[in-house]
């Protein structure tokens, strides 16, 4: 109900924008048209990903690998995949859920999301270019480390 209001909302406020200043709404919707069409691209190439990962793995395999049983292991597969995946919050989320529907632990999904949003493994040349090499890795590193200790936690209390 709460996504219907949202979407009212903005689409009065578009409205309201739209009888205010017919020039400015056109450009600022072309604008957002164009920001979407940069985006798309990357965004159908995560869904395919994420589909197929999620129809050849079955909840039995997901929930061997990244089970409340598979333990460290199982905290370092998503560790590694969640340091070298490059994917968005609003896509990262939905496939946490996912895959805790498939079987997957708390602690080990906690692991994959807290190292997808902060460790960059493909980004560090980009990072490295504008912030430096030690300050980089510095913030990677510190970056694994609460993600280890936040998963413990969260595997632990929840788990």
């Amino acid at each position: 109900m709460f996504t219907y209001f949202l979407y009212g909302a903005a689409g009065g406020l578009l409205l309201l924008s739209f009888t205010k200043d017919k020039q400015k709404t056109f450009m600022v919707l072309k604008k957002a048209w164009r920001s979407f069409e940069n985006i798309l691209p990357q965004f159908l190439c995560i869904l395919l990903i994420i589909g197929m990962m999620l129809s050849v793995l079955d909840a039995d395999a997901i929930s061997h690998l990244l089970g409340r049983e598979s333990g460290v292991l199982g905290m370092a597969i998503a560790a590694v995949f969640g340091s070298i995946t490059l994917i968005p919050g609003f896509v990262a989320f939905p496939l946490a859920a996912s895959l805790l529907k498939a079987g997957a632990g708390y602690g080990q999904i906690t692991m994959f999301i807290t190292t997808l949003m902060m460790v960059g493994i493909v980004t560090l040349p980009v990072e490295m270019k504008f912030f430096g090499r030690r300050t980089t890795i510095k913030r990677n590193l510190f970056a694994f480390i609460y993600a280890v200790c936040v998963s413990l936690i969260i595997g632990g209390v929840i788990g």
